[in-house]
């Protein structure tokens, strides 16, 4: 699940173009959502141009198909719809000409990165606290009651 909040008199952050290297304070660069097929990302597109909310032309990256656009705060989303017959997650190939160290890591979980828990949270210590998205469900709904 993904989510965006929406809050009245934020200051958006500065536009960019997705993909395109920043320096300083930044959010981050931006969040990809796939879609099933191709028509998904032209029903998208249409809705977002008849609202008046620019959108890229839809670009064919040679594994996936995307289409650009921001969110009310300036957030850059993608919306990809996979390509038939290319499965890069078969076979990943580093092709970056200047890769980040990250991305040296490659495509697997790396061991080391993260200390290893020695010690689970034990059942009796493992607590719930109330969110504020409990006042979206009824009490009965919760307890299946």
């Amino acid at each position: 699940m993904i989510a965006f909040f929406e809050w009245p008199d934020v200051e958006k952050i500065p536009e960019k173009d997705h993909g395109v290297p920043v320096k300083g304070p930044f959010a981050f660069d931006h969040v990809s959502l796939g879609v099933a097929c191709d028509d998904d990302l032209w029903r998208l597109k249409d809705r977002f141009e008849v609202a008046g909310i620019w959108v890229s032309e839809v670009i064919d990256h040679g594994f996936i198909h995307s289409i650009y656009a921001f969110d009310p705060n300036n957030i850059p989303i993608e919306f990809s719809a996979p390509v038939a017959g290319v499965d890069l997650k078969k076979h990943p190939k580093m092709k970056d000409r200047n890769p980040s160290s990250a991305a040296l890591e490659g495509a697997e979980p790396q061991r080391g990165c993260w200390p290893e828990v020695k010690e689970t949270t034990p059942l009796e210590q493992r607590h719930l606290y109330p969110g504020e998205g409990v006042i979206l469900v009824e009490k009965n709904d919760m307890t299946g009651t």
